[in-house]
């Protein structure tokens, strides 16, 4: 009988956050309510997160929408986004950093294996470090899993790897 198996990863792509950055910075640069403010789209250290610098908390907002719509057009979770920092306002302008949302806590990780254990007992999923790693005698069985974690409304997103 074989085994088949799957991981579960809370990741993103960097390829398509790095073209979604350069697709932001483009409709920053041609919007006309932004000329002349410090509207601007940094990469944090190592490209691990966005540093948005605008006039006040209303320019912040509007940058921060133009990269949920470049995420979603792209086929990305908006999930990633960890905008939980508070904003820092010095000289007449209004930074916020938002690091990008990677890899399962415990918590989440014992979140996830708890949903697939109540829906599907034969299923087993294990803990493996930053990722969950599903297993199961039918293939089917883990299709259903995934549709399951899909349809979850989870506060932080989620990947499927490792197709064994």
């Amino acid at each position: 009988m074989a085994n088949f198996s799957f991981d579960v990863e809370s990741d993103y792509d960097k390829a398509e956050m790095n073209n979604v950055f350069d697709q932001a910075l483009r409709e920053i640069d041609s919007r006309y309510d932004f000329k002349g403010t410090p509207a601007l789209l940094e990469w944090l250290d190592d490209k691990k997160g966005l540093k948005v610098t605008g006039s006040g908390e209303w320019q912040i907002d509007a940058i921060l929408d133009i990269v949920r719509k470049k995420l979603a057009t792209r086929g990305q979770s908006q999930k990633v986004l960890d905008t939980s920092k508070e904003l820092v306002e010095s000289n007449l302008k209004t930074t916020k950093e938002v690091p990008f949302k990677q890899g399962l806590d415990q918590e989440k990780a014992k979140q996830i294996t708890k949903l697939i254990r109540d829906a599907y007992p034969k299923v087993k999923p294990q803990i493996q470090g930053d990722a969950v790693r599903v297993m199961s005698a039918s293939k089917d069985d883990l299709q259903a899993v995934m549709q399951l974690l899909k349809a979850q409304d989870l506060d932080f997103p989620i990947g499927f790897t490792n197709f064994r």
